[in-house]
């Protein structure tokens, strides 16, 4: 049953972040050709999930002292991360990882605006409210939503190739005194409207991959932000936290920054002669 309160969302890759610590010094200590094997060995393994119409991968080198590698695995189901998780784990390479952190997630579009006109196209339609024929006419008109252009693009897009990546997980707060779920359908509504059109405003200045994680992780939401300028990251979230969804009724985690690069400098990031690049799509 669809709670009337309750807003859709379109559901796509299968998200998991994990954040290691590297431990350069002992990658240092082995000799030239155990780390030449050990990068031909994590190569021919990531490769084919970064070449996988039904999953991608990417790697980023991080700043600051909370990690040192981040690995981003897109997949189609839980089942395929899982698998890919235990496999990356048996790499030679993981000798020299340390686990530090990680996030569950569900890449989403919300549907605040839609989910209103579709209760409301229903019932012009005279259905019974949650009703078989109902429920039916509901997934018919999601699965519609889900083939506009603009949706189908950004569902199954793959991990966005731009230098710098920022991620960090975020709550809608619940307390006593401030509650998100406490507000009715319509003011969180416009509230997402006009959390929305900051976001619109840095359009082609950086890419925001939202991905669920109610009952999947510690917070709610999964946020990763993707631009060519790294300022871009301080801007856009400086000027949401004056919005009033921010302000009033949003809680973050820990922020994780870095440059993401190709899987063809994993020996320039192991190696730490010079940093890692991320490469033209066609290099």
């Amino acid at each position: 049953m669809r709670h009337p309160d309750v807003p859709e969302s379109l559901d796509s890759w299968h998200i998991l972040h994990r954040m290691f610590r590297f431990d350069r010094r002992a990658f240092d200590a082995l000799p030239g050709k155990g780390q030449e094997k050990l990068v031909r060995e994590a190569t021919a393994f990531l490769a084919p999930l970064a070449a996988d119409p039904d999953g991608d991968v990417s790697l980023a080198q991080m700043l600051g002292h909370k990690c040192d590698l981040m690995l981003t695995h897109y997949a189609k189901s839980f089942d395929r991360l899982g698998e890919v998780q235990i496999g990356f784990d048996k790499l030679r390479l993981a000798e020299f990882l340390a686990p530090l952190s990680s996030y569950v997630s569900i890449l989403e579009l919300g549907l605040y605006e839609a989910t209103a006109r579709f209760h409301i196209e229903l019932s012009e339609r005279n259905l019974k409210a949650h009703s078989q024929e109902w429920n039916d006419a509901f997934d018919a008109l999601l699965e519609r939503a889900a083939q506009e252009p603009r949706n189908a693009a950004r569902l199954w897009a793959k991990v966005p190739s731009r230098r710098y990546v920022c991620f960090y997980p975020m709550d809608k707060k619940r307390g006593e005194t401030v509650n998100w779920y406490r507000l009715s359908y319509e003011a969180r509504a416009r509230l997402m409207l006009d959390h929305g059109r900051i976001g619109r405003s840095f359009h082609g200045l950086v890419t925001q991959v939202i991905s669920g994680s109610i009952g999947f992780d510690d917070w709610e939401w999964g946020v990763d932000l993707y631009a060519d300028d790294p300022l871009v990251f301080k801007k856009l979230i400086y000027e949401m936290r004056f919005d009033e969804a921010s302000a009033a009724y949003a809680s973050f985690g820990q922020f994780y920054t870095g440059m993401q690069f190709s899987l063809a400098e994993l020996s320039a990031f192991l190696d730490g002669e010079r940093i890692p690049q991320l490469l033209p799509p066609e290099a």
